[in-house]
């Protein structure tokens, strides 16, 4: 049984899945476009803010707050986690751990994260807005 709730998580789902490759074009094209800090610091925000679309992916009724700070707590234990070898050893053998976990720490990815998670929450609560705007009215409840 298909209702408006099922129906909102899943509208939620396919922003978030949007959003989430929308943010990977755009740090793809970032890379392609710009150079220096320009991409590396963006390329951070950009970052977290694919991290807050994937946690509202997995889980569509959190709410912005907790998306952002998740996506950010995240953020920031893959960057600590670059005070040890691990990471570096990682990225050696493979791309795809270098795209996800870096390898070397760098104290102003922090910040950068931070605006990443900003810029995911006013996206978030702007998205969820319009859904709610769309969404019919909870019925009323008629006593008997």
């Amino acid at each position: 049984m298909n209702d408006a709730r099922t129906d909102a998580l899943t509208g939620t789902r396919l922003v978030a899945a949007g959003a989430a490759v929308a943010t990977v074009a755009a740090g793809l094209g970032l890379r392609a476009v710009a150079a220096g800090n320009a991409a590396k610091y963006g390329g951070d925000a950009l970052y977290t803010l694919l991290l807050v679309a994937l946690v509202v992916l997995v889980a569509p009724r959190v709410s912005s707050r907790a998306a952002a700070g998740s996506a950010l707590a995240l953020s920031w234990a893959v960057e600590f986690l670059q005070l040890s070898d691990v990471p570096a050893e990682l990225s050696a053998r493979s791309t795809l751990a270098r795209l996800v976990l870096g390898s070397t720490f760098n104290a102003p990815d922090l910040f950068w994260y931070v605006v990443g998670a900003a810029v995911g929450l006013l996206l978030h609560r702007a998205v969820d807005t319009v859904l709610s705007r769309r969404r019919p009215p909870h019925p009323v409840q008629q006593g008997g």
